[in-house]
């Protein structure tokens, strides 16, 4: 093994968490800090290109993505659902649609109720503006100096302003910021897309943002990519390093203060796990020596469940296949190049909706993603011609899932097992929402862009004919959280400075501390988690060298 270096902190994961982390610790020039990421640098030309995301997501050749797949779910008639992740400095943020939501400010008053003091929306709010350089300016919910930049869409079609008039004409309100802590209404995504001059119309994934406009000149940041962790090194209860594998070759770092885990929901438990940190039995089974006995790691296992509905459309003016629009996107490749605009620079999903299938609700419990293009089967079913699609999903779902080892092997993908629909009310809501997308998408708004319906749905179907088709094609809009659930009761893993729970040295920072799924994507939420965690950090460790 090669001489083991020494850091004062070592990153496990260079996602939208580990990429802030990195940033924000290696900001003191006097401590040393690593991390680990088993993808690449994340800067290749289908992440810095929005659209490019339809070359990864589908997850053909793994290109900067997990491509994991779920155990079969009963709910969904036994089929396997597909959980894309990213894997690349940047993480998600780096393969996703760049949607920049925070939820509803419920969901974090929520977490506080839950225990989890210093995490409701008041004071989460200043972390979310500390990372935001938002195209629109500072006022009293967003920032403008921060590393992540937020714009408006640089070119929404003219189908997606008739999405939105198409919800009006449903009675839903229009709302032009959906980030104040209130998002019930329809209009459109802001997005995580560069505004300045320099790389406008660029994908500002959380590495773009955090990481690589500092790389090469913080000597106090030792970045390691093509590197897959597979154990925490431990001495007793206490974390001091981490091992990984680059190619064939097994290295280990130390951390003389702390390891932080930010591999997402599905790989920081498995991490625990497979160091011999979580539920006894499940270690056991595998022949891991159980460290510490912690239940909680790789429960809570929740994730919004996805119902789409489409239509082919005569419209060219969308993704699609076919001439006219091989032809179209040319021209829109060299407007995007000179000056950030263009279907390049879309982000697919560009019109918004949160919305409540009962108005006695305190709150939106479904959310819409309209889509200027077929989506079926996560892309991986491509139709010819052209199209739209609404997406409607369960924003806070009942069930339960998990996730498990499959095997002793690191590099072996984990367990996941969402267990969707396992509990019958998130079915009763997927209805309900799938029949407010179906009213909007049947508004005279979206008359001319209709042409046929592509899966069947019909007029007036029975619920027992909604439940068919939605166990039929339902999936993952790809939020998944809470494996490491924050708290303070017997199952969460970590308490709310996130340090894991009966061991020292040792902390989980990303969206598996989630106790509970937030009311929108996740991306601005696990970057806001990053940013309160590094202030925690560092005030423990000011704390520790004052009392020395």
């Amino acid at each position: 093994m090669p001489t083991q270096q020494s850091f004062d902190y070592v990153i496990v994961g260079g996602g939208s968490a580990g990429s802030t982390l990195a940033a924000r610790l290696s900001e003191d020039p006097s401590v040393k800090v690593c991390l680990l990421e088993a993808g690449g640098n994340g800067d290749h030309i289908l992440i810095r290109a929005p659209a490019g995301t339809v070359g990864m997501l589908p997850g053909y050749g793994k290109i900067s993505n997990w491509a994991y797949q779920t155990t079969p779910q009963p709910g969904l008639n036994g089929r396997r659902g597909y959980q894309p992740r990213g894997k690349a400095l940047g993480g998600s943020s780096a393969i996703n649609a760049m949607l920049y939501v925070r939820g509803h400010k419920s969901d974090y008053d929520d977490w506080a109720a839950l225990g989890c003091d210093g995490w409701g929306w008041d004071d989460c709010l200043p972390y979310f503006q500390k990372a935001e350089n938002n195209e629109n300016g500072a006022d009293d919910h967003h920032g403008a100096s921060g590393p992540l930049q937020v714009s408006n869409q640089k070119s929404p079609r003219p189908i997606t302003r008739a999405f939105v008039d198409a919800a009006i004409e449903c009675q839903h309100r229009e709302v032009a910021d959906f980030n104040t802590g209130d998002n019930d209404g329809v209009g459109l995504y802001q997005v995580t897309q560069f505004h300045d001059k320099a790389r406008n119309g660029e994908r500002c994934s959380a590495a773009a943002a955090y990481l690589h406009p500092i790389r090469k000149s913080r000597s106090n940041l030792t970045i390691i990519t093509g590197a897959h962790a597979t154990r925490i090194v431990m001495e007793g209860k206490r974390a001091v390093g981490v091992a990984y594998r680059q190619g064939r070759q097994d290295h280990q770092v130390s951390a003389e203060r702390e390891v932080l885990l930010a591999g997402g929901t599905f790989n920081s438990p498995q991490l625990l796990m497979l160091s011999g940190i979580g539920p006894e039995k499940e270690v056991r089974r595998h022949g891991i020596e159980v460290v510490h006995d912690l239940p909680g790691v790789g429960k809570n296992l929740q994730d919004h469940l996805d119902f789409i509905l489409a239509y082919k459309s005569r419209d060219t003016d969308n993704f699609g296949i076919g001439m006219a629009g091989t032809i179209g996107l040319i021209k829109h490749i060299l407007k995007w190049r000179k000056d950030g605009t263009g279907m390049i620079g879309t982000p697919f999903a560009e019109g918004a909706g949160f919305l409540k299938t009962d108005p006695a609700l305190d709150r939106p419990d479904i959310q819409l993603h309209f889509v200027i293009s077929i989506v079926d089967d996560h892309a991986r079913k491509l139709h010819l011609g052209y199209g739209f699609s609404l997406h409607v999903c369960v924003l806070r779902p009942h069930g339960r899932g998990e996730v498990f080892l499959e095997s002793t092997d690191p590099m072996a993908a984990p367990g996941i097992d969402p267990k969707f629909l396992s509990d019958p009310r998130d079915l009763e809501v997927l209805i309900k929402g799938a029949k407010m997308a179906r009213e909007i998408l049947q508004a005279p708004a979206l008359k001319k862009y209709r042409h046929k319906e592509l899966f069947g749905v019909t007029d007036n179907m029975t619920d027992a004919e909604w439940e068919r088709h939605i166990r039929a094609r339902a999936d993952t809009i790809y939020h998944p959280v809470g494996t490491c659930k924050m708290g303070v009761d017997d199952m969460s893993v970590v308490d709310p400075q996130l340090r894991v729970r009966g061991i020292d040295g040792l902390r989980v920072v990303d969206a598996s501390i989630m106790p509970t799924l937030i009311g929108g994507n996740t991306n601005a939420p696990t970057i806001m988690i990053a940013e309160r965690a590094a202030d925690m950090i560092r005030g423990d460790n000011a704390a520790a060298v004052a009392a020395q």
